[in-house]
This record gives structure tokens, sequence and C-alpha cells, in this order.
């Protein structure tokens, strides 16, 4: 999977997964403008790795009053999490951490552009997209 800010994660298990959910990511994908980025500051939490993304809080925060029944990351960030891009997880070694945050450091600032929301789900085969859903497109279907 390539570098991406998860929106809602875990979403709806792929089993229960329905058209209007699908629907769902759709609308609310078109109610949000593409949006240019600057990824400038790195964040730890625990073993975490990650660069901020807060130009996507919106995005990320209307996802989840869309499906509030969920936990986000089962709740280890909090009920609120900060929109990031995941750069290591289980960065336990306090070392191993220092030369991880120094190398993303010396990428920073990146400057992306982010377009559309991608729905995948986990399969035996790995991540599967399912629904991708342009930013400030509305579905003409």
């Amino acid at each position: 999977m390539p570098a991406h800010v998860s929106l809602l994660y875990p979403f709806v298990a792929e089993s229960a997964l329905s058209g209007q959910d699908e629907e769902g990511v759709r609308s609310l994908a078109a109610s949000f403008p593409a949006v240019d980025l600057l990824l400038e500051e790195v964040v730890t939490a625990s073993g975490f790795i990650g660069v901020a993304v807060p130009r996507l809080q919106p995005l990320v925060d209307a996802f989840l009053a869309r499906w509030p029944g969920s936990r986000p990351y089962g709740g280890r960030f909090g009920v609120r999490p900060a929109a990031h891009v995941t750069v290591a997880m289980g960065a336990d070694d306090p070392t191993a951490a220092g030369r991880v945050r120094a190398a993303i450091d010396s990428l920073l600032p990146l400057r992306t552009r982010a377009a559309a929301v991608h729905l995948v789900v986990l399969t035996e085969e790995g991540w599967r997209p399912r629904v991708t859903a342009p930013l400030g497109i509305q579905d003409s279907r």
C-alpha cells in the first residue's frame, strides 16, 4: 500500500460493507475539494512515527461523524485521531526511532495533492481497491 492518510480505520468490515456505505464515501468525497498539502511535521507516539496532515482533518472528522460507531485505531490515538501519514509502527527502540525520524525530517517539507478518497478492503490477497471517489466531483451515476 503506498503512502496514504487513513480517514477512518478500521472501516466497515468487507462482509458488512453496503452500497449505502459506498455511496456515503462518494458523497463525502464530493463534498470536499481537492487540496494541496504541505507535509512538514513529524509526529511520534509510543512506537508510532508519522507525518501530520492537518489540512485533511476536516475530511477525517467528516468520516468519523458519518460512521459514528467506528473506534479509530481501536482507541489507541483517542476518539479523534489527527490526520497523518504513517511512517513506522513498532518503533519502540529510541535509537532506531531517532534514525527514522531524522531520515523523515531530511525529506520534509514535501508538497503533494489530495485528489481522491480510495476505499480499500483487506482480502486474503492483501489490500484491494473497492471505490475511488474524486474529491470535489459529484458522481454522475
